[in-house]
């Protein structure tokens, strides 16, 4: 059975934990570097005795908590980057960074995961095994998990072996207040960047049969795209394929030379992602071919599905009822096709990440912001319960493994 008092000890800990949290989004940092973020984590745990490890690829770090027995390990992990773009929530700790904004929740999923760090270090005493605490850079898009896993700070030759779980949590602002989701098998999609550059030769607009005009090329390619997904995937292992941006042209009176398609392509499997790769390249240049043009087809991978071990969801699960109590946990149905670089960790370790609804307490959580909006706020008496869940998981595993 968990402590009893797991989330009461959270919350004696809720002062700390939302200072970190405001400090952090007062000064929000991007991409792999974030000095000044983990400068606040080290400052707030410096009491701690942990043992701290740094890479050369990022500023992250990984704090090491070992018990007074050897065991199990067990890997908590936050992330620590914000977003570029402007802050337009009007809160007393806004972003004081014009352009910058922590809208996605890692100021919180930070101090949430140095929030279990204290919890676990005064219960040390109580577990064998050791605890690695991964406060990471670069999760938006910058590839900042695998980053420190090739910089061997989960483990390797410098370290020893990698852990035998991994957990972790993202806020959703605009779910029920308190409240776990999450599910087996795939949680989020692989996310993937397309560029098409559909070439012809251009000319004068009032004459277009002298030209090779790219334009109509590049329209015909978004809409078969789109029939692409529909009629060659099943829908039950989702596809999703969008064009955000088309480019082409710098007058009224010009035919352009070429016109640029891009987007994203988000799948659930390893198989659809990559026929998913290979029929865009035949549809981009037969279409293109059928109107006289050519198309080049550049395919950016960017982070693995998201796929969470069984035995790590059901630890989630038990951790929710026993500290919480009955409708702390929702099960997911379906997967979300957001996308997440935790996923390069549970690739190597069994693990889980879980969703902690932090949507205003009493307000209709349907009408909330979401995360990436300007305007996302988080009622911060949530996060007691993320660190209580974190510290929970780590030692429900560290007592009994994924039994």
């Amino acid at each position: 059975m968990l402590h009893p008092d797991l989330l009461d000890s959270a919350r004696s800990l809720s002062d700390r934990i939302v200072a970190l949290r405001r400090a952090i989004h007062a000064e929000p940092e991007l991409g792999l570097h974030t000095p000044l973020t983990m400068a606040k984590v080290r400052e707030a745990l410096a009491h701690l005795p942990l043992d701290w490890r740094e890479g050369s690829s990022t500023t992250g770090q990984v704090a090491v908590l070992r018990g007074e027995r050897a065991g199990r390990r067990v890997l908590l992990r936050g992330d620590m980057d914000a977003l570029p773009m402007a802050e337009e929530t009007g809160l007393d700790f806004a972003s004081t960074i014009p352009g910058r904004m922590h809208a996605c929740g890692h100021d919180t999923h930070t101090a949430m995961l140095a929030g279990a760090a204290e919890l676990l270090a005064a219960r040390r005493g109580d577990f064998a095994g050791e605890i690695l605490f991964m406060f990471q850079p670069g999760e938006e898009g910058f590839h900042g998990a695998r980053f420190m896993l090739e910089d061997g700070l989960l483990g390797g030759d410098r370290f020893g072996p990698l852990p035998d779980a991994a957990f972790a949590l993202h806020v959703m602002p605009n779910a029920p207040h308190g409240v776990f989701a999450g599910r087996a098998g795939p949680l989020m999609a692989a996310a993937d960047q397309f560029d098409i550059v559909v070439k012809g030769q251009g000319g004068h607009a009032s004459l277009p049969h002298e030209t090779r005009d790219p334009v109509p090329a590049a329209c015909a390619i978004v809409t078969a795209l789109q029939a692409m997904v529909t009629r060659r995937f099943d829908a039950a292992d989702a596809v999703v394929v969008t064009v955000t941006r088309l480019d082409a042209g710098t007058a009224h009176n010009i035919i352009p030379d070429s016109a640029r398609l891009r987007g994203t392509i988000r799948t659930l499997s390893a198989k659809n992602r990559a026929a998913v790769h290979a029929a865009m390249e035949g549809v981009a240049s037969g279409v293109a071919a059928a109107h006289g043009v050519a198309a080049d087809v550049t395919i950016t991978e960017g982070f693995p599905v998201t796929v969470c071990d069984e035995r790590a969801v059901a630890t989630g699960r038990a951790v929710a009822a026993e500290a919480f109590g009955d409708g702390a946990w929702r099960e997911l149905p379906a997967p979300i096709m957001g996308a997440e670089d935790f996923a390069y960790v549970i690739e190597k370790v069994p693990g889980a990440m879980f969703f902690l609804g932090v949507a205003h307490e009493g307000e209709d959580w349907r009408q909330c912001c979401g995360i990436h909006s300007p305007r996302m706020t988080v009622d911060e008496s949530a996060l007691p319960h993320g660190t209580a869940m974190l510290a929970g998981c780590a030692l429900r595993f560290l007592e009994r493994g994924f039994a």
